[in-house]
Formats: structure tokens, C-alpha cells, sequence
């Protein structure tokens, strides 16, 4: 638990700290999302193939913490260090380096507590590797979603 709570309080401060892209529009969208998609995966992956789980198999209070304050904040920090505007070749690498780093950090959660809290059944660090970078190119679509809307409402709030 101790992991897990020092990890909330750095990626929120650094998610806030770091913010030059995002209104609070955006990060309010982009949090309701994030928990939204992790619970809907982990209520398959988890619940129904208990392929990992947090603290202990089942639904358990603790097991909010990470649905819910721990990765947001992460994907805050990855929208506001995406190179938008980059080559493709740069895209891709930033993508992978952020994966990278997720990797790292999973293996990190799976030490014994009070550090980790994470645990894995038939699940492997490698699908995670595969399933992490499509799990952000659909948040980077529905950012850009997000600010194709805005445009659009923009639009349409203008007087004639």
C-alpha cells in the first residue's frame, strides 16, 4: 500500500504540476474516461479471467485507489508530453518509451507489500506490452475526439 499511495501523490503532482496542454475541461473528460475504459477491461480481464488483480483476487475497496487516482494522472502526463505536431517516427518512439516506462512501473507494483500491490494470474508482463500502446492510441482518439467536439460547438455557439 505504501507504493501505491506514494505513486498516487507523485504522478498527481506531476500530472498538475507539468499541465500546459489540458483545460479543466479536458482533464475532467479524460479522467471519466480513463476510469471508465479500466473498469470496463478489468471488469473482463480481471473479474471474469482473473488474469490479475490488485491486492487480493475479487472486488475489494483498496483495488479503487488505482481505477481511480493512480492511472489519470498517468494519462494526463502522457497527453501532455505526446509530441502532437511531430513526425510520425517520433510519435511512435514516444510511444514506445512511455510503454516502456508503464512496463517498468507494472513490474514495480508486483514486489511483495507494503511496495507492491499488484499481482498477476495467467497474465504476463508481455501482454501488457501489446495491449498498452493500443490503450493509449485510444486515448489519443478520444482527445483529439474531445477537441474535434469543441471545435465543432464552437462553431455553433458563434452569432450570426
Amino acid at each position: 500500500m505504501i507504493g501505491l499511495l506514494l505513486s498516487v501523490v507523485i504522478f498527481n503532482i506531476i500530472a498538475f504540476k507539468m499541465n500546459k496542454r489540458l483545460t479543466l475541461t479536458h482533464i475532467v473528460q479524460i479522467w471519466t474516461f480513463t476510469i471508465a475504459v479500466q473498469m470496463l477491461f478489468d471488469l473482463i480481464i480481471e473479474f471474469k479471467f482473473h488474469s490479475y488483480w490488485y491486492f487480493g483476487m475479487g472486488v475489494d475497496w483498496e483495488g479503487l485507489i488505482p481505477r481511480t487516482v493512480l492511472l489519470p494522472p498517468v494519462n494526463l502526463i502522457f497527453l501532455n508530453l505526446y509530441p502532437f505536431g511531430k513526425s510520425v517516427k517520433i510519435k511512435i518512439a514516444f510511444i514506445i518509451c512511455f510503454v516502456v516506462a508503464i512496463l517498468m512501473y507494472e513490474l514495480a507494483t508486483l514486489l511483495p507489500e507494503p511496495w507492491g500491490y499488484f499481482h498477476y494470474g495467467w497474465w504476463k508482463i508481455w501482454y501488457s506490452a501489446l495491449i498498452d500502446p493500443i490503450l493509449l492510441c485510444c486515448l489519443l482518439g478520444f482527445y483529439k475526439w474531445i477537441l474535434w467536439l469543441e471545435k465543432k460547438d464552437r462553431h455553433k455557439a458563434l452569432p450570426n
